[in-house]
């Protein structure tokens, strides 16, 4: 083993750590070989504003430390953009953004050591998925985190020994990690959702790369309505808590009123809303047993005390205010852009972002539209339609379900239908839409039995029991069972395939997602003998409802990850003016310059659609297009 310093001096190096070496050596070396490692050093973590000042690259028996501050990496482009030669990398989305902003080359064939790994493991409690516990459970090596730190102000002062050193061991160990990792990938079936985190991983730099442009203008106007909304309801709540004498205590003596004042709006209210602590105590003279006023209990007294129901809109609307108010901003970057940060794999294999977190932005397009296309070009949006009520329809092979979709009837309506029998044929208006065309009608009762079943449908994704629907419908704990017994008679094909799905999970361990990825979720809490202990009733409840709604989610993200492979490739093959700027669960957002967006509609929605035939294979998943000036829902 041997390691190349490339400085672009022309100083001979005495070091018993590492020989001069030059771009060339560099070029020469990897340019026959199949396998390589790649990693940065970088000034900081924001890949706008921070320089890259390392690059490392080699393989086992060769590493080579290019100081990035004097050399440039140009050469190498075509090794780092070639598929033919595989790149290893250790949470590749960092490295890429670094090497694209300050080299402008754009990495291919990689493989990600991290992504394997959370892959390997999914579902997994307190396991660690970084470099230093990566390379301590397979190598037994307990890596100096410190000395990454020290590249950070380091100004133009050259590498010490020490840092090269460091440099260089990570690529040997990313070669070691991978050759650990293959044998338990065969192992566990896991080649396909494997190459398929490793192609995505691509598009999600892209998107945290491109960013969003942010109208801040707008943004503030949002902000001081939602702050004049939250100060209303504090008032508000203020102003309950002095006319309710079981909460006097909370209350200060009366002022001098006036005449034209009431004396309740002259009292000072000793609350802090807040405060958890303090509302907790208000609250539970209200009700004794309340034990906290961050669980699910708030939802279910909200509708039987106004100023519980008042609070709970004050902290929707405190929410807002912190997370979309002026702390939202400090996520800006200096190119006015929000550059989120993807975690690409959750126990189910679904998304979430931080930094901020896009996936929860709210869904009124208020927020949104404050997200605008640079001036020549447009949003073009896709979205598939019920996404994972396919997957359900496909996994379960509902008759009603699959018949419904193929004649584009209204589910939920005809599920309702089902469901409530008489009550939904009696509750019938004249001209109701339904009744006549199968489509969602505007009958009154109508809308609250579809309501009803509607929550069920999209709650099945999510395992949904009678607790969580009676608090969502705000009826009895008994009246939701009821429903969801009528819910199963009514559709049996549902029960039957969820149930096995529960057994499953029950059984082995893990679940599974549906073909052609068979992606695995295991159960920490599981053991063999599970069954047997009386005391894990809890944790056989668990597992089961994630094994339920394991392979939905999974199945549904996986679909959208395969389309953004498609449409990262299509971009790039043609070489077209489109960039994909976000994706928020089963919608992907690009921008298109104007001359293109008509073209570029219908290719998306095609590719689209050639995603998700890959798993729900009956062809009724279809992807609905969009095109704006703003970003939409």
């Amino acid at each position: 083993m041997s390691i190349g310093l490339v400085d672009g001096s022309s100083k001979t190096v005495s070091s018993p750590y590492y020989h001069p070496a030059t771009i060339d050596d560099v070029v020469n070396y990897c340019s026959t070989k199949n396998v390589l490692a790649v990693d940065t050093e970088t000034e900081g973590f924001d890949f706008t504003t921070k320089k890259m000042i390392m690059f490392q690259i080699g393989d086992h028996d060769h590493q080579f430390v290019i100081d990035t501050r004097r050399v440039s990496i140009e050469p190498l482009r075509d090794i780092l953009q070639t598929k033919r030669i595989l790149k290893i990398f250790h949470n590749a989305k960092f490295d890429y953004k670094f090497i694209k902003k300050w080299s402008n080359i754009v990495c291919e064939g990689i493989y990600d050591t991290y992504l394997v790994e959370r892959v390997l493991h999914c579902g997994k409690q307190n396991f660690g998925y970084g470099l230093k516990d990566v390379c301590k459970r397979y190598l037994d090596v307990d890596l100096d985190k410190e000395v990454r730190n020290k590249f950070i102000g380091l100004g133009s002062q050259p590498f010490t020994d020490n840092q090269i050193a460091y440099g260089a061991k990570d690529v040997e160990y990313l070669i070691k990690i991978r050759i650990h990792q293959l044998p338990l990938v065969d192992r566990n079936q896991l080649n396909r959702v494997i190459d398929l985190e490793n192609e995505v991983v691509l598009a999600f730099a892209d998107i945290e790369y491109n960013g969003l442009d942010l109208d801040t203008e707008s943004w503030k106007k949002i902000e001081k309505v939602n702050t004049d909304k939250a100060d209303e309801l504090q008032d508000s709540l203020d102003h309950m808590v002095t006319l309710d004498p079981r909460l006097d205590r909370f209350v200060s003596k009366y002022v001098q009123a006036d005449l034209f004042t009431a004396v309740e709006d002259l009292r000072k209210i000793d609350i802090k809303w807040t405060s958890p602590k303090q509302v907790l105590e208000v609250f539970q003279c209200l009700v004794p047993k309340l034990d906290n006023v961050n669980g699910k209990q708030m939802y279910k007294y909200r509708f039987q005390y106004p100023l519980i129901d008042k609070y709970v809109k004050y902290k929707e609307a405190m929410k807002l205010c912190t997370s979309y108010g002026d702390a939202f901003f400090k996520n800006l970057s200096s190119d006015n852009k929000i550059h989120t940060n993807f975690h690409q794999i959750l126990d189910t294999g679904r998304v979430s972002s931080s930094k901020p977190n896009m996936q929860q932005i709210p869904a009124d397009n208020i927020y949104r539209n404050c997200f605008t296309a640079p001036d020549g070009w447009s949003f073009v949006s896709a979205d598939y339609s019920s996404q994972e009520l396919n997957v359900i329809a496909f996994g379960s092979k509902d008759p009603v379900w699959i018949k419904a979709l193929q004649n584009n009837e209204d589910l939920h309506s005809t599920c309702a239908e089902l469901v409530y029998g008489e009550e939904w044929l009696n509750a019938a208006e004249d001209d109701c839409a339904y009744m006549k065309l199968k489509m969602k009608c505007n009958c009154p009762k109508h809308k609250k039995l579809r309501t009803n079943v509607k929550t069920i449908n999209f709650g099945l994704a999510y395992g949904m029991g009678p607790n969580k629907l009676a608090d969502t419908l705000n009826i009895s704990v008994d009246g939701a069972k009821v429903l969801i017994e009528k819910y199963f008679q009514a559709f049996p094909a549902i029960k039957g395939f969820l149930d096995k799905l529960g057994n499953f999970g029950k059984k082995f361990g893990y679940i599974k997602t549906f073909p052609p990825y068979n992606r695995k979720r295991w159960f920490s809490t599981w053991y063999p003998k599970i069954w047997n202990n009386k005391s894990s009733v809890m944790e056989l409840g668990s597992i089961e409802r994630a094994s339920k709604n394991t392979p939905i989610q999974g199945a549904s993200a996986d679909m959208t990850k395969r389309a953004l492979v498609l449409i990262r490739d299509y971009v790039k093959e043609f070489n077209l003016p489109v960039k994909v700027v976000m994706t928020v669960h089963d919608q992907i957002d690009t921008i298109c310059r104007d001359d293109q967006v008509s073209d570029w509609a219908k290719t998306m929605k095609g590719l689209m659609e050639q995603a998700a035939l890959e798993i729900v294979n009956n062809g009724l998943l279809k992807a609905e297009v969009t095109v704006s000036n703003c970003w939409e829902k």
